[in-house]
């Protein structure tokens, strides 16, 4: 599009603050948090962009204020968390990760390890947008039953038909498997907490691939060792910085992982070879859509 680009990929706060000024335009990924003082570095800054979809790292606000326009890319990644859904679901399932650990240590346990089929089995998306969306096409052939609760989207995507919308409530009460698609926000945050887990179902599997303070770790761990909870499916963490633990953390979270019948992988849902190339493609075309280069 004509710019000089700025292509830093290990850029610390600090090393921005002092150089931002100069930028018009600024990428991130979710190393670097848009704060107010940030912005306010930014005096030349007409657009924010954002790899990815979460926009809990800008404060959206005052990029408003001041008239800078915030670029998200949640197209890019739908189909990458989509399929990780699926990879960990049926993992846990299937207790293939398990089952993989003790043939590696010669044990062989069949009647152990027997699985669970998601045939026949209600699926609940809490958040429609693009990462539910993508799900619940993916879910289709796999079973008949799909429910969805999203306070924000005021009409069923066409293409989905054979979903169907319900009350939180009501997805509570009827699903086997939860999986959560929600930024995070105010009124997100710590929503699967002891409340919302005691009035699930029974056994119902939560997945949380969207951002870790949606969930309360301590009554996730809770709903698992009393049982309420059936299985428990983690990419993303109220603390991701495993080096900045505090003693009560390491506990916490040694608690966590020690629990059976889970699944946990590193915020790499979305973080697939293709998701990368999709991603920047789309934020490329949207700057230039946004200011018609």
């Amino acid at each position: 599009m004509g710019h000089n680009v700025i292509y830093n990929p290990d850029y610390d706060y600090k090393q921005l603050a002092s150089e931002i000024q100069k930028y018009h335009g600024l990428v991130i990924n979710t190393k670097i948090k848009m704060t107010k003082e940030m912005i306010d570095l930014g005096v030349n800054l007409k657009f924010i962009g954002r790899l990815g979809s979460g926009l809990d790292i800008i404060d959206l606000d005052h990029a408003k204020k001041r008239g800078i326009v915030v670029i998200s890319t949640p197209e890019g990644n739908r189909n990458a968390v989509a399929e990780h859904v699926f990879s960990m679901l049926l993992a846990l399932n299937n207790n293939i990760i398990q089952a993989d650990k003790e043939i590696r240590a010669g044990i062989w346990e069949r009647e152990k390890n027997r699985g669970i089929e998601l045939e026949n089995k209600t699926f609940g998306i809490v958040g429609l947008g693009n990462t539910g969306q993508s799900l619940a096409a993916k879910l289709s052939p796999w079973t008949q039953e799909i429910v969805y609760y999203d306070k924000y989207l005021l009409d069923r995507p066409t293409h989905l038909s054979n979903i169907e919308s319900v009350s939180l409530k009501e997805l509570q009460k009827r699903c086997d498997i939860i999986s959560f698609h929600v930024p995070l926000t105010k009124e997100t945050e710590h929503m699967i907490d002891r409340k919302f887990i005691n009035e699930c179902k029974d056994g119902v599997i939560i997945i949380n691939t969207s951002r870790g303070k949606v969930a309360k770790t301590a009554d996730l761990i809770e709903g698992m060792e009393n049982k309420k909870l059936g299985g428990l499916c983690l990419d993303v963490f109220e603390n991701e910085k495993t080096h900045s633990y505090s003693q009560d953390e390491q506990e916490l979270y040694q608690s966590l992982f020690n629990l059976e019948k889970t699944v946990f992988t590193p915020h790499i849902a979305g973080w697939t070879k293709e998701s990368l190339q999709k991603i920047a493609n789309i934020m490329a075309d949207k700057v230039q859509e946004a200011f018609k280069y």
